[in-house]
């Protein structure tokens, strides 16, 4: 339990939640598929053990800090093995989840994922982002594509007055980029801040890129 505790329900604080006891459980379940089975299928990196609450779980729930209202649905563009967007639908339950990739592997690995943890408000989706012609009530990338691309993609498919979150960095300072992101996302019309994450609710510092349309 001190995992969950230090990180994911501090995290969970942070985006202003409160994880029940069946969310933590799902948590842990969560972070036991990443240690078992998505790093030796090379999901993950080998050295990621020791980082999976702080880095990639409870850095996925910060993200849950851009609504006030969970969205009815959010698409996960480039999900890997389900970050932030498992985590998210462990969060918000009454959101559909779509995980978008474009690895077979990953695809399969997201599927046994889903079938570990019974989410039934998860849909796993094979393509790429940039072949995506429907409108979205909530978008997420995390280290997926590059953050101009992001940014377009996001005026692309977000219905208007609708969030997207783009994780910048985990470095201590403020990304150098920041302010030419904002100006570009502002350029096409979207509502764009830069958000820090505090380094006590994660052991280290993140940037956050909050859009709205």
């Amino acid at each position: 339990m001190f995992p969950v505790e230090r990180y994911a329900q501090r995290a969970a604080a942070y985006a202003g939640l409160a994880l029940t006891s069946e969310q933590t459980t799902l948590l842990e379940q969560f972070a036991d598929w990443l240690r078992t089975e998505a790093i030796p299928a090379g999901g993950l990196g080998p050295r990621e053990a020791p980082r999976i609450w702080p880095r990639h779980i409870a850095d996925s729930l910060t993200f849950a800090g851009a609504w006030q209202i969970p969205p009815a649905e959010i698409l996960d563009v480039g999900t890997g093995v389900g970050l932030p967007g498992i985590p998210l639908a462990i969060a918000f339950p009454n959101t559909i989840v779509t995980l978008l990739d474009r690895g077979g592997r990953r695809i399969r690995l997201l599927h046994r994922a889903v079938r570990v943890l019974n989410l039934g408000n998860v849909v796993i989706a094979q393509g790429d982002a940039f072949s995506v012609a429907d409108e979205w009530a909530g978008l997420v990338f995390r280290a997926s594509i590059p953050p101009p691309e992001a940014i377009g993609l996001t005026n692309r498919l977000l219905v208007p007055d609708s969030t997207a979150v783009l994780g910048l960095s985990t470095r201590e300072e403020e990304p150098e980029r920041a302010g030419d992101l904002v100006s570009l996302a502002s350029a096409l019309g979207l509502e764009a801040e830069v958000r820090k994450v505090p380094k006590e609710v994660l052991d280290g510092t993140s940037w956050l890129l909050i859009m709205r349309s």
